[in-house]
């Protein structure tokens, strides 16, 4: 099989960035820096939404399917830098070529990807392959918006409209997933201010495997998978889900689906 790799990225305001590109004190603390950054984006557009380039990746989770069984993991260890979990992804690309499956990826994941790597000189060159060096890239590659080796479920479901998009959290729920636990994209931030970053990997982890499921139920509703290889590779996850149950954060996904 092609293997499948799901993946999601969390992210904080890049403070010594900002701090670069706005001049600013060395003095001033992080909390003042992001702070100064969400005000002036607030009178800019009305939210405190941050541009993708000074968005700095802090965990970036994945599931994998491959012949061999289903993974799930975030990249590195807590305290890695941001340079070595981006490149790791790219060499996770490198190795398998796989079909990558995000939710919004095309919208805000790999942008954020793609200009952090640029930032601290990443290489990635399966990734950004367009048929210059494998011709059947030139068809289906990562960097098209309607090629299949990189899958936003999102953009895809919503037909490319943007006002047609739903979020995963609530797809999840109504398709019978256990959908976002413990945390959400808006408080990781604060999370991370507290020392709280096992609890952000976590979250994020929680975040792609109900990804992986939606995606399993389109599998489904397409086609390419029918009733009854759908409900294996369902067991496939519960599976992974009992073996790693001394985690808590998976105890209570798998909790939480059993009660849907």
């Amino acid at each position: 099989m092609t293997p499948i790799l799901v993946f999601d990225i969390e992210t904080i305001p890049d403070v010594e960035g900002l701090r670069q590109l706005h001049e600013l004190d060395a003095e001033l603390s992080a909390e003042a820096v992001a702070e100064f950054a969400f005000q002036r984006r607030r009178q800019q557009t009305g939210g405190d939404f941050l541009p993708h380039h000074v968005q700095r990746v802090c965990a970036i989770s994945c599931v994998l399917r491959t012949d061999d069984g289903l993974r799930a993991w975030s990249i590195g260890k807590a305290e890695d830098d941001e340079k070595y979990i981006i490149q790791q992804f790219f060499k996770g690309i490198e190795k398998y070529t796989p079909q990558l499956v995000s939710w919004n990826g095309g919208g805000f994941d790999l942008p954020v990807l793609n200009y952090r790597a640029l930032v601290h000189g990443v290489a990635a060159p399966r990734y950004w392959d367009m048929g210059e060096d494998d011709r059947d890239f030139k068809w289906n590659n990562y960097i098209s918006r309607y090629h299949m080796r990189h899958l936003d479920l999102m953009d895809l479901l919503a037909m490319y409209q943007p006002r047609a998009s739903a979020p995963l959290d609530a797809l999840a729920q109504l398709c019978g997933f256990p959908g976002k636990l413990g945390m959400d994209g808006g408080q990781v931030w604060n999370a991370y201010q507290r020392g709280e970053i096992q609890a952000i990997r976590d979250y994020c982890e929680t975040d792609v495997m109900n990804t992986y499921l939606v995606f399993l139920r389109f599998q489904l509703m397409r086609g390419a998978l029918n009733e009854a290889a759908y409900r294996a590779e369902e067991a496939v996850v519960r599976d992974f889900l009992k073996a790693n149950s001394s985690a808590e954060h998976w105890q209570k996904f798998n909790a939480s689906w059993i009660a849907q």
